[in-house]
């Protein structure tokens, strides 16, 4: 019986693999498999049945029962019965040879079955598969790659059969016609060939240690000879690459005389096929093995084949291996290997024919001939030892060679060399010098991608590949340390190895350590050995000026500083203990920064100073004129790196100030004047920096030599004494004048004051002022910067306020001039900047300057700055790539122009200096163009605070302009410009605190009210006119506290002024402002204030500006409070939709509370007084009717807001609470849905056309808005933004939605409005019985959701909302009745410790609800069942066991309901009565045994609320079944945050279930089986795979209660389900039932 079952499972499951999924056909192959891993024997004999008897079933079908067998095999291949594996081996014997035909997939299955049993059976299968393999007769294909695989997969086993096949196979040979046969006879023979390599190999572990490669060389030989003379012509190309793969590994094998003999036909047969083949990989490794047996018989016939050979790889090297085609990384790799082969036997031939190539004009050739020489210098060490002179003396031409893919195969081959000591030999120097060249390539100008040329020449860039190199050769190969040090050190100094400086210097500064752990002298640079090497000055210097860029070319200054630091001793003995401590700290310093944030100007003070120390600590004049020398020797090598070279001029500078040689100094002064590149800037401002910086210490011979330079001929264009100048142009001879009249700036500077003060105006300024009338911007901007730095250095000197600068006028006349023929359309140059800097430090200098001169400068310096266009960065012809650099020298113009004032108003700290400065800047100020406001505002409120820092009042007098000054900038507070608004405030505090000063008060007094201004200026920031017009009204506030009386008239007659401003804004500031100060100081213009607002009026009508519609607001005010009732009928009366105007007078009238009071009830009674809407039929076809507001509520409500949105209309709302909230309440209820009249509409239109409306006039629109209002107003914000952030709003306005934004505000209501509630309830019951269907459903919406909260029955009015909710259960709307039955389950929420005593009548309720019969689509149960499932945690056993059963049964149905809803809800209804069933234990665990299947399915549900709902049942569920593993799997693995693994979690149910309860697996699996037919397809794939997992854990006791019949028709059935998902599983299960038969 139990055969018979299996072999029908196994039965089932071969006739379903004819299912075209590809997954399913994968798991019927591992059901099989599974049936196997139980019954082996058993499924192997119903596989081999079924084969058998379905001898028609399609060769598809076939594979997956052979692979299916095979795994079987080789999984129990230890157990496997020989009588069993006899059967096997035949069947697959049959099946691999029953079509003469080869039909691939089907006979390979069937040879891997015979192989899988070889393993073991060698013997039997030998036995078998030898009857089809007859002498005389061609086997099948599969025979032969059967033996094959077999001599793999089993050496010891396979070879002793081998000699006996070999003999039979041979005289087949010759009868393969067939291509394909052919084909696996060579397979065979070279499978069979390694098959023996390896047994010989270990004979050691064989089973007949006798056998010798003799033993089959003839056969091998024998068989050789058919595939090379024969087969290897065939003209098909795989064939041919089946012999070659062949004959590799057999010739390791041929008789050694045999193979001798055959080699002259052998090799140039391999060769020939190079051409005919475009995939290589096969022929070289087949070429390789027949060289390397060629070398182990030591053959003589090699030494011909030579030639022919190296011709023929060579090119396979030199063509590019593609590294995404692995063969020919491959093909690669063995050629090279027979390179190897070739040069270990005949090295001077190889070379021979290797190292001409290297001339090849073929890149690709010079490239791979490269490689095969690295190849074999690394794999062929001893036999090139005594080739080394002559390979190096080789490289000369790649050395020249300029490409790239060249270079980096050369890099390679100099690694190599030197890992094998070529380099130590002479010419090794070069190979040298050409890695360091490679390595001062410069990085960027490297291809980004290239394609690869061979093995590993990636498309890293030469530079790259290079700098590793050598770093490595430096730390990494011991034998290097002696060829590279000190012979590195020649290529720091030479400019062309700049870019090689940071390796070198690595590499250096590693080798110099090594040389000192092997004792201090050896890392002594010996001058004596190597006369090449740079002097200790040329490397000082040259190490010293890169580090003055440390982050360029790889961050060099850290390597230059750490090579200084190593190489100390050698530059001079006594700098050992200062470069120790000074060296560290530099490098620490460019480590610390990066080269964004590092100050160049410090960094290059710091070097600066190293060197001036080190000068100090050597104290030798001999050495240091040696290094002046030297560092002047450098000079012209750094044309081209224009900072390194100016700083080179410093360090020049520093060095002659530490000469003490005076004849030296003039000396190099002079030749530094005769070589300087004058028409390079950074080369003008070296040598004038050198100058400067010698003057320190030389003053009196730097300007005796400048004197020569003026006086010589080189600005007469005449031979003199410095006739090197002679051909110099005229832009030349301006660019030499420009640096002669810096290197006087830069003297000034510098040299000692004491010494300077007397020389600036008889010695330097006389030769500068010749020069002044120039065009020439490098001559006028070097001349401005020169009469600075001369102005500075007598402003420092001390002695200024002795010194009178008698030429002071006619200097600022000139750099007036020079700022007055700069263009005032754009900014182009420094001059600007440059002449007003050069002012400043001018006018504080004595004398004093006349007033015309003052004003001419004053005015020059303003219309030159303030006028430019908004963008003084830009040119007119377009944007410039150093527009940031405009931007730049923008700013740094204004900050001249600010200290330039500061300066002049220092002179005059006075209300008069002050005055006659504001003078100048007033019409900047009031400008109309935005960019001179700004400019002029920004540079006003420097002035002031600068006046006020250096304010010092010694007697209390009148500040007589404070109004005036406060008048001009107190409107600007309020300008477009946000960056004049803030300006402005800081002016309007300064003069505050001007004043106060003035008054007597101490300059750090702090008054509270004028430091409010500060924090008024965040408001300015953002154009936003209510804070705008609110910070103005502020600092008006604080104005009129603090301006003193008799300043009130002309302030207020200056503001008025401002009215008339060109920017709005300030004109609107102007209005609250005065405004702001009638009302601080007004009492005298009370009787003017009719007047004031009928001005105001008039405004309003012609212009809607802010401050127009605040006076009309006030004057509105006054009219309503003695004419109310007109003002509000005139109001009412005006046009709908109200336009802003009308809208601002309406808000005026809630200024006053009790006049509010009136105004809302009168509004009010107008809103009730109405019908809301009137019924309107459409003509349209097919429309209903159609409801229309009323106009007079809607206005009504349209007032009421505008009232209520006025702040000071609280008061009156919290009166009118209730009676509002329920109005609006109601007429958003009445209103939904309902539309404006036509008039209205178009009206709407053409408003919000011309001009946006602030609101809608839809009529839901507008009560919902103003319900929002009155709530806000009647300070229940929290209720409004609880109800907006729950989406309330939008849905109270939604027809299908709105009775759940009654809810959410009702909830909102309870929790934030509590005790407004009584009053609210008392006005809406009587709405309960009106005839609008809405008022009922928004009533009853509002008291289901009070009921959800305690404060109903805090406020005593829960019996009264219940009863009304309990009254609402037969009313005709079915809405009002679910909204019902939701209040009364909410009162388990809202008063849980009510729910026992109304428990008897909620509980009918419910029932009643779910027995609803007017419920077509079960609404009213399914919120019947929500709020059963919630009353019930509140209700005791007794109070619900009389209908528990009812229940229970009652919902059963909806578990599989179409609803989701009815679905979640009955279910987790069914999850809440667990509790109940204590006393009713065994009733109520039938129903859990009901349900189990169907809630553990539901896992699969599609809806995610149901899923949630039966993990929640089934852990209601688990501590009523009884089973403690079942219960905790339930609470762990079924909590709702944590996600399900469903198979897992499945697997470990059924075992539970399975050991608690093993009688009830029949019942379990036809509930399931029920579900078969479920249309939910993951419900449909988890039946089948439930039932799997039950039988696997089932108990054999139980197993006779399953209908096996039954269940395997049943999934038989589903196996031809649509869906490949569910077909899976049930194959799954089918596997599976192995277990009950």
């Amino acid at each position: 019986m139990m055969e018979s079952r299996i072999k029908r499972l196994a039965t089932t499951l071969m006739d379903a693999t004819t299912d075209k999924d590809p997954l399913v056909q994968e798991q019927i192959y591992n059901a099989l498999c599974y049936l196997g891993e139980s019954e082996p024997e058993e499924i192997l004999h119903s596989c081999d049945e079924y084969l058998r008897q379905h001898d028609k079933l399609a060769y598809p079908h076939r594979v997956i029962i052979l692979k299916a067998m095979e795994t079987v095999v080789k999984n129990n291949i230890a157990s496997l019965d020989k009588s069993t594996a006899k059967v096997v081996i035949f069947l697959a014997s049959n099946e691999m040879t029953k079509s003469k035909e080869v039909i691939r997939e089907w006979q390979q299955a069937a040879s891997s079955v015979l192989v899988a049993v070889g393993q073991r059976f060698i013997n039997k299968v030998m036995e078998e598969v030898l009857t089809k393999f007859q002498p005389g007769i061609l086997p099948h294909y599969f025979i032969v790659q059967t033996f094959a695989n077999l001599s793999v997969s089993n050496v010891f086993g396979m070879v002793p059969f081998l000699n006996s096949i070999l003999g039979t196979m041979l005289p087949m040979l010759g009868m393969a016609k067939q291509d394909h046969m052919k084909s696996v006879f060579c397979y065979a023979l070279q499978h069979f060939s390694e098959s023996i390599q390896e047994y010989l190999a270990n004979l050691d572990k064989a089973p007949d240690p006798t056998v010798r490669k003799d033993t089959f060389s003839n056969e091998i030989f024998s068989a050789y000879e058919v595939l090379f003379n024969s087969w290897l012509q065939h003209r098909e190309a795989k064939l041919r690459l089946a012999v070659v793969e062949a004959v590799g590994p057999m010739s390791y094998l041929m008789p050694s005389e045999k193979l001798e003999e055959q080699l002259p036909k052998l090799i140039p047969g391999i060769l020939a096929l190079y051409k005919k083949h475009a995939e290589a990989f096969y022929i070289s490794k087949s070429l390789c093995q027949i060289l390397e047996a060629s070398v182990n018989i030591g053959s003589r016939s090699l030494d011909v084949q030579l030639d022919a050979l190296l011709g023929t790889l060579h090119p396979q090297i030199c063509a590019p291996a593609d590294p995404s085609v692995p063969l020919t990384v491959k093909n690669h790799t063995e050629v090279l290997r027979c390179f190897t082969v070739l040069a270990c036997s005949f090295p001077d031939r190889v070379l021979a024919f290797l190292l001409p190539k290297l001339e090849s004009s073929n890149e690709r050739t010079r490239v791979g001939t490269l490689l095969i020489m690295r190849q074999i210098i690394n794999s062929a060490p001893s036999q090139m030892e005594i080739k080394k002179p002559f390979i190096l003396s080789s490289m000369k031409l790649p050395l020249q060679d300029s490409n790239d893919k060249v270079k980096r195969a050369v890099v390679q081959v100099i690694s190599a060399m030197a890992h094998h000591g070529y380099l130590e030999q002479p010419g090794g120097e070069a190979m040298m010098e050409y890695l360091v060249r490679q390595c001062a390539l410069p990085s960027e100008a490297q291809p980004k991608k290239q394609t690869p040329d061979a093995d590993d020449l990636t498309s890293d860039s030469v530079q790259s590949i290079s700098v590793n190199t050598l770093f490595l050769l430096s730390t990494t190969v011991d034998r290097m340390n002696n060829v590279l040090w000190p012979y590195l050190l020649e290529f720091v100094t030479p400019i062309q190895f700049t870019n090689a400086l940071t390796p070198l210097c690595k590499s250096l500064m590693y080798l110099a350590m090594k040389k000192q752990e092997e004792g201090e002298n050896a890392s002594l640079i010996r001058y004596d050995l190597n006369g090449n090497l740079p002097s200790p000055y040329a490397l000082t210097t040259r190490l010293l000026v890169v580090s003055s860029q440390p982050y360029a070319g790889d961050c060099r200054g850290t390597a230059a500083l750490r090579l200084l630091s190593v190489l100390q001793y050698s530059v001079h003995p006594a700098l050992e203990q200062l470069w120790s401590k000074r060296v560290p700290s530099l490098v620490e310093h460019i480590e610390e920064n990066t080269e964004k944030c590092l100050c160049q100007k410090e960094w290059e003070e710091k070097l600066l100073l190293f060197l001036q120390e080190t000068l100090a600590a050597v104290s030798d004049n001999t050495w240091i004129c040696h290094f002046v020398t030297e560092m002047c020797r450098q000079l012209n090598s750094y044309n081209g790196f224009p900072l390194e070279k100016n700083f080179l001029y410093k360090c020049i500078g520093t060095t002659l100030g530490a000469c003490t040689s005076k004849d030296l100094v003039q000396k190099q002064l002079q030749e530094l004047l005769e070589t300087a590149r004058y028409h390079e800037e950074a080369e003008r401002e070296g040598l004038a920096s050198c100058f400067g910086i010698c003057a320190i210490n030389h003053l009196e011979e730097t300007l005796a030599k400048l004197e020569d330079f003026v006086r010589s001929d080189v600005f007469k264009k005449s031979v003199g004494l410095f006739s090197i100048f002679k051909d110099r142009s005229d832009n030349e001879v301006e660019k030499i004048k420009s640096t002669l009249i810096l290197c006087y700036g830069f003297v000034a500077v510098h040299a000692p004051k004491e010494l300077v003060l007397s020389r600036i105006e008889a010695d330097i300024l006389k030769n500068i002022f010749q020069y002044f009338n120039t065009k020439d911007l490098t001559l006028k901007l070097c001349l401005i910067r020169s009469i600075c730095m001369i102005s500075q250095a007598i402003y420092n000197g001390g002695k200024c306020g002795d010194f009178v600068f008698s030429r002071k006028a006619e200097l600022v006349a000139q750099m007036v001039e020079f700022i007055k023929a700069e263009p005032l359309d754009a900014m182009r140059t420094p001059v600007r900047q440059r002449a007003m800097v050069t002012c400043t430090y001018l006018v504080v200098l004595e004398p004093h300057l006349s007033d015309p001169d003052r004003t001419e400068l004053i005015d020059t310096c303003l219309a030159s700055v303030l006028a430019l266009p908004p963008d003084p960065g830009q040119e007119r012809d377009g944007i410039g790539s150093d527009a940031p650099h405009k931007e730049i020298l923008y700013g740094d113009t204004l900050s001249a122009l600010k200290d330039l004032l500061k300066s002049l108003l220092q002179r005059n700290l006075t209300p008069h200096g002050l005055q006659d400065m504001f003078a100048h800047l007033g019409p900047w100020i009031k400008s109309n163009k935005e960019q001179e406001r700004q400019r002029a505002v920004e540079v006003s409120a420097a002035l002031l605070d600068f006046y006020l820092g250096k304010l010092n009042v010694s007697t209390v007098i009148p500040f007589y302009n404070l109004g005036v000054l406060i008048a001009l900038f107190s409107p600007r507070c309020s300008d477009s410009l946000a960056s004049v608004r803030q300006h402005a405030v800081d002016c309007v505090y300064c003069l505050l605190y001007i004043q106060l000063c003035y008054e007597g008060f101490a300059r750090d007094h702090t008054d509270e009210m004028v430091e409010g201004l500060k924090a008024l200026k965040k408001g300015l920031e953002e154009p936003d006119f209510t804070v705008l017009f609110h910070t103005c009204h502020n600092i008006a506030m604080v104005v009129g506290k603090r301006v003193p009386p008799d300043q009130l008239m002309s302030l207020l007659l200056a503001m008025f002024e401002g009215l008339a401003d060109p920017d709005k804004n300030c004109s609107r500031a102007a209005t609250v402002m005065i405004n702001s100060l009638l009302k601080e100081r007004g009492s005298v213009l009370q009787e003017k204030v009719p007047d004031i607002m009928s001005i105001i009026h008039s405004k309003l009508q012609e212009v809607d500006e802010e401050h127009v519609r605040k006076a009309a607001q006030q004057t509105v005010y006054i009219l309503a409070s003695q004419h109310k009732s007109v003002v509000v009928s005139s109001l009412l009366g005006s046009a709908l939709p109200f336009d802003s105007h009308t809208c601002a007078m309406w808000r005026s009238l809630a200024a006053e509370p009790t006049l509010t009071s009136q105004i809302l009830e009168q509004l009010l009674e107008k809103v009730n007084r109405d019908v809301p809407y009137k019924e309107s039929k459409c003509f349209l076809l097919g429309s209903g009717s159609e409801r229309i507001a009323t106009p007079l509520p809607l206005a009504a409500t349209c007032a009421l807001y505008e009232i209520m949105s006025a702040p000071e209309s609280g008061a009156a709302v919290l009166g009118l609470y209730a009676p509002l909230f329920v109005t609006l309440l109601l007429r958003v209820s009445c209103t939904v849905g309902v539309q404006l009249p036509k008039s209205l509409q178009s009206r709407e239109r053409r408003s919000s056309s011309l001009s946006p409306a602030p609101r809608s006039l839809h009529p839901c629109s507008c009560a919902v808005e103003t319900l929002k209002v009155m709530l806000a107003r009647g300070g229940s914000e929290a209720v409004t933004r609880a109800v907006g952030s729950a989406g309330g709003w939008d849905l109270m306005a939604s027809p299908e939605r709105h009775h759940d934004g009654i809810a959410v505000l009702a909830g909102a209501m309870a929790r934030h409005a509590g005790p407004r509630l009584p009053l609210i309830v008392k006005n809406l019951v009587p709405t309960l019985s009106s005839v609008f269907d809405s008022q009922r459903i928004t009533t009853t919406a509002f008291f289901a959701e009070l009921l959800n909260s305690n404060v109903v029955n805090d406020l005593m009015l829960l019996e009264t909302v219940m009863d009304n909710m309990t009254g609402r259960q037969k009313d005709p709307c079915m809405l009002v009745r679910m909204l019902a039955l939701r209040g009364l389950g909410n009162i388990s929420s809202g008063s849980p410790e009510k729910v026992r005593k109304h428990g008897a009548k909620l509980l009918a309720s419910m029932v009643n609800g779910m027995d609803d019969k007017d419920d077509p689509h079960n609404l009213v149960a399914l919120e019947a069942m929500s709020s059963l499932s919630k009353l019930l945690d509140h209700l005791e056993e007794r109070d619900i066991q009389s209908m528990l059963l009812h229940i229970a049964i009652r919902i059963r149905p909806f578990f599989d309901s179409e609803q989701p809803g009815l679905r979640q809800s009955s279910i987790v209804l069914f999850g809440n009565l667990t509790k109940f069933s204590e006393d009713d234990c065994e009733a109520f665990f039938e129903q859990i045994l009901n349900g189990l299947v169907t809630l553990l399915l539901h896992l699969q549900d599609p809806k995610p609320e149901v899923v949630k709902a039966c993990k929640f049942a089934l852990r209601m569920c688990g501590p009523n079944m009884g089973c403690e593993g079942l219960c905790d799997m339930f609470l762990n693995h079924l909590r709702e945050d944590r996600s399900l693994h469903y198979g897992e979690f499945m697997n470990n149910v059924c075992k539970h279930l399975m050991q608690s309860y093993p009688e009830m697996l029949n019942r379990l699996i036809l509930t399931n089986l029920f579900y078969f037919k479920s249309n939910w397809v993951d419900i449909r794939a988890a039946a089948p795979m439930f039932i799997g997992f039950l039988v696997l854990h089932v108990d054999e006791d139980h197993c006779q209660q399953v209908d096996l019949d039954q269940l395997i028709s049943a999934l038989n059935l589903l196996l031809k389900d649509p869906v490949p998902a569910v077909r899976m599983k049930v194959a799954e299960t089918l596997g599976r039932l192995v277990r009950i038969l």
